[in-house]
């Protein structure tokens, strides 16, 4: 497995809830002023420096439930408040864009371009803050110096390493089933045609050379797919066309999304295992969630500001079955770690949370919120 995926695992994630969050405070007709104001805080909180560079130290990916944990923490940075199955949700859509886009690169490298296209529509989302883009404009020299010298064998491991993190996650989204590019089992179809990735040729000849190398005969052949040369490589540079998009804003069309579970007796046996084997990275993950949440420095509603709660289903009432009927296995209510043995790493954690404590009163609205401090307590 790679130890350099993690970023760009973490990026692309992000930048997908970005996308989500977005429509819905559009959707909800949230103020202008305090939709913004949820952009930014998110936004500047994601690109923290002490987080990026805890971020791209080569490590091991971590467990589902240890990222979820801090897209929890991330998603409640500002003034709004997702409950937990708006939580879940978000977090289906999320994983499930990211995981197609994964499988439809026509190359390894092109992983990076998709984490571009993401943060050039996080670019967009800043508004009147040159201080937050700053932020994203280091992050992207980050990815450029970490990234664009690794070899193709390098960026096959990564590719690997993420498809191995998606491989029993199977939830049917509504946008994807439309587009007839996800089967009812919450698998995706993939395309015959298209691009072929940038360096290739076109499929149908077939060169014979012998031993000294020359080419001695050519033989066509017919595919059943319509394939074409990509007229140029995406730009890996700070500003450029990427060409590739992958990654671009699926939801800038307003239309509704849902998410379904699939019904996949494997899935939820697959599922209800990770939940029930010892982890036996809990030592690792610990440290590893102690090491983030020390470099997020995230800013709190002072008292005059009002929350809200976001609703990423159409009414409450499909959001409260959706809390009703979502398989217990599949949820990710609480991180599921054995640490009572290793007093010295607990203190290390109580600090950091203690740090992060706010002692101005939380808006009445943000009650029905999933927060991280809130799911750390039940360590």
């Amino acid at each position: 497995m790679s130890l350099r995926t993690l970023p760009l695992l973490f990026l692309n994630l992000g930048g997908e809830m970005l996308y989500i969050l977005d429509q819905r405070l559009r959707a909800q007709s949230i103020p202008g002023e305090k939709a913004r104001k949820v952009m930014n805080d998110i936004i500047t909180t994601m690109f923290n420096k002490k987080f990026m560079e805890e971020l791209f130290k080569p490590q091991e990916l971590y467990s589902k439930k240890a990222l979820r944990t801090v897209y929890d923490r991330l998603a409640h940075a500002s003034i709004m408040r997702l409950n937990q199955a708006s939580m879940d949700k978000l977090y289906d859509l999320m994983t499930m864009a990211f995981k197609y886009q994964v499988l439809l690169c026509p190359r390894p490298k092109d992983i990076l371009l998709v984490t571009f296209n993401h943060l050039d529509a996080i670019k967009d989302f800043i508004q009147d803050a040159p201080g937050i883009l700053n932020q994203v404009d280091e992050t992207f020299r980050q990815l450029i110096d970490t990234y664009c010298g690794l070899s193709a064998g390098e960026f096959q491991l990564i590719r690997q390493t993420l498809l191995v993190f998606f491989q029993d996650m199977h939830i049917r989204v509504s946008i994807f089933l439309k587009d007839k590019v996800q089967n009812s089992n919450g698998r995706f179809v993939l395309p015959i045609s298209g691009p072929v990735p940038w360096g290739t040729e076109v499929p149908g000849l077939i060169r014979m050379f012998n031993h000294s190398g020359n080419e001695v005969k050519r033989t066509e052949f017919t595919t059943d797919g319509n394939y074409v040369t990509p007229q140029r490589e995406g730009s890996f540079e700070l500003y450029g066309d990427r060409v590739l998009k992958l990654g671009t804003n699926m939801y800038s069309v307003s239309r509704p999304v849902e998410t379904h579970m699939s019904g996949s007796s494997k899935n939820l046996a697959s599922h209800a295992k990770e939940n029930r084997v010892p982890n036996l990275l809990a030592k690792e993950e610990l440290n590893f969630l102690a090491r983030l949440l020390g470099g997020l420095e995230v800013k709190k509603p002072a008292g005059s500001e009002t929350g809200f709660r976001l609703n990423l289903f159409t009414t409450d009432e499909e959001e409260e079955h959706a809390a009703l009927t979502r398989p217990e296995e599949l949820s990710y209510k609480v991180i599921n770690i054995e640490a009572t043995q290793e007093p010295g790493r607990q203190a290390e954690l109580s600090r950091i949370l203690g740090e992060l404590e706010v002692t101005e009163p939380r808006p009445a609205s943000g009650e029905k919120g999933e927060d991280l401090l809130a799911l750390m307590d039940a360590l």
